[in-house]
């Protein structure tokens, strides 16, 4: 049956697949590039904040430009332009230049992501949809995880791996263009209200503001750091990738804790782990390069579980049925720390030096911790038998509002308890 239904899928699945391989790829060999070609810390770090801004335009503007000229037209265009800034960015080896287009990118990236689960999620059947669904996931990890190290395989001072990257995103479009099946459904658009996702649960935007800022600023900066500590570029994009897979790994134990407690205490503990490798990378204490990269693995294991703790404990807070409407929010809030975070943490690297890379991360992991400790003193813990099953999530880098609705037709439609106190007037639109 599941491998019925994964044929069923397998070209889409693939399509993802190259898609992700292309952003993997393209997003460690920016900064590496700008590196060699001398870029500052701060110019960098803008490169993330550039894909931040137009990773959550693209989720916003998608639904509406498929619904103006169609799925495959909509995701051929994310396709081809997200080639063509690959291309100009070898033209143009300025920060001026690779900045806009990094926001263009991350447009298309969006964009083409959204498609391609909605298409998913139309294709999939129904009483397979929670592991494929587990299977996307680890296609996505394993494609982004591949691009990231196929830079170990030529010098990246060249043409090569841009040209790659390029071809890649064009292959990604082929699955979908040669697709005979049905328009998939429309897509999920998620409008926000910030009051109404504070009056849910403050301490699930505040934290997922904070980890939006720590994650922005670790991926946009993380070769930058590890490539002026000394590393061969073998070794900065097993630094840029291993904590990648820690994370994904992490989160079934840090789920299973946290459907067991208090979730906003389980939220801490990982906070203050991550806040112990920010210290290790701050204090130097670690010099070998098998020690820098087990750090790395728990820096990447305790920041990249915390995102779905957040968002199933603003669910245990929702009111049923609006599940869609919290998570789709949340990912935008967590949209708006990865603008501030890569900014922020590229200036105070250009003016500090590169360990202050991580007195970003570690101030955003403090004050999560700080605002966690004085809300479990304002609000009681969601009794046990009120409490939604945790569900693990992509990493949030490759998170879009329709990876929700997927998720969550996954389980079988909403399954949320909980009080609708405060609940304003977020919605989700199908159009």
């Amino acid at each position: 049956m599941i491998l019925r239904s994964l044929a069923s899928v397998a070209a889409l699945l693939l399509g993802s697949a190259f898609l992700l391989f292309a952003g993997g790829m393209n997003g460690l060999l920016l900064p590496i590039r700008g590196e060699i070609e001398g870029f500052t810390a701060f110019s960098l770090g803008l490169l993330g904040t550039g894909w931040a801004i137009g990773y959550v335009a693209g989720c916003v503007a998608t639904p509406w430009l498929v619904r103006r000229v169609g799925h495959v037209r909509a995701f051929g265009a994310m396709c081809a332009l997200a080639a063509i800034t690959v291309l100009a960015s070898l033209l143009f080896l300025t920060p001026w230049v690779w900045i806009p287009t990094r926001g263009i990118s991350g447009f298309c990236f969006a964009g083409a992501a959204m498609i391609v689960e909605s298409w998913l999620s139309e294709r999939a059947d129904k009483n397979a949809r929670g592991r494929i669904f587990g299977v996307y996931t680890m296609v996505n990890l394993a494609a982004t995880t591949l691009g990231q190290l196929a830079l170990t395989l030529g010098d990246p001072s060249g043409f090569v791996f841009f040209v790659v990257a390029a071809m890649v995103y064009c292959l990604a479009l082929l699955p979908t263009a040669v697709s005979a099946s049905q328009t998939p459904a429309p897509l999920t658009s998620v409008s926000l209200d910030l009051p109404a996702l504070w009056r849910n649960s403050p301490i699930a935007v505040f934290s997922v503001f904070m980890v939006g800022t720590s994650n922005g600023a670790f991926g946009a900066l993380a070769a930058v750091y590890a490539s002026r500590l000394g590393l061969t570029l073998d070794e900065v994009a097993i630094f840029a990738s291993v904590p990648l897979v820690a994370g994904a790994l992490a989160q079934v134990p840090v789920g299973a804790l946290s459907d067991r407690f208090d979730r906003r205490i389980v939220l801490i503990v990982v906070a203050l782990l991550g806040l112990v490798a920010d210290a290790s990378f701050i204090a130097g204490i670690f010099t070998a390069t098998q020690t820098i990269l087990i750090a790395s693995a728990v820096f990447g294991a305790a920041v990249f579980s915390m995102y779905p703790v957040i968002v199933a404990h603003a669910n245990d807070h929702a009111a049923e049925g609006t599940g869609l409407q919290v998570s789709g929010g949340l990912l935008f809030v967590f949209g708006l720390g990865s603008i501030v975070g890569p900014s922020a943490a590229g200036l105070a690297m250009t003016s500090l030096g590169s360990s202050s890379l991580f007195w970003i991360t570690g101030g955003a992991h403090g004050l999560l911790v700080l605002f966690a400790l004085i809300r479990l003193r304002a609000r009681a813990a969601v009794p046990q038998d009120e409490k939604i099953a945790f569900k693990a999530s992509p990493l949030t880098r490759s998170t879009t509002p329709q990876t929700a609705a997927l998720a969550r037709k996954s389980r079988g439609g909403p399954r949320l308890k909980g009080s609708a106190r405060g609940w304003g007037t977020l919605r989700t639109d199908q159009s």
